[in-house]
């Protein structure tokens, strides 16, 4: 599967979808794929404040369990409550209906310090973990 471009990418396998003063996150394909079926997403309540890579909530799959941290610094302002009901929707569908958490960005230039498509994939090329 080929990263979307348009995202952008962190060395932990979260993506940001830049929306206005706001960014949709979620989790890669390639993070999906490695974690295996997703049994239990917990994701943090709306309103909390979040720095740049700080761990904002935990995914469980049939493998391993791993935290999940923020691209960006902000304050949460949605989260994926169908992630409660269904987590296998990271798996079917990680930049779409799987997404995660909605923060509004308190400094843009911050999505400098991460990853395009094209460096995201040269990245897993080099095999990261």
């Amino acid at each position: 599967m080929t990263n979307p471009e348009g995202l952008k990418y962190t060395r932990e396998h979260e993506w940001i979808k830049v929306e206005g003063d706001k960014g949709r996150v979620g989790i890669t394909h390639y993070a999906q794929d490695q974690l295996g079926d997703v049994v239990f997403v917990e994701l943090p309540k709306s309103g909390r404040s979040l720095r740049q890579m700080e761990a904002f909530g935990v995914v469980e799959s049939v493998k391993a369990v791993s935290d999940l941290y923020c691209p960006v610094s902000g304050e949460v302002v949605e989260i994926n409550t169908a992630l409660e009901k269904q987590p296998e929707l990271v798996n079917q569908d990680p930049y779409g209906k799987g997404w995660m958490i909605v923060v509004k960005l308190r400094n843009a230039k911050e999505l400098d310090n991460l990853m395009t498509a094209q460096q995201y994939t040269a990245y897993l090329e080099r095999g990261a973990k």
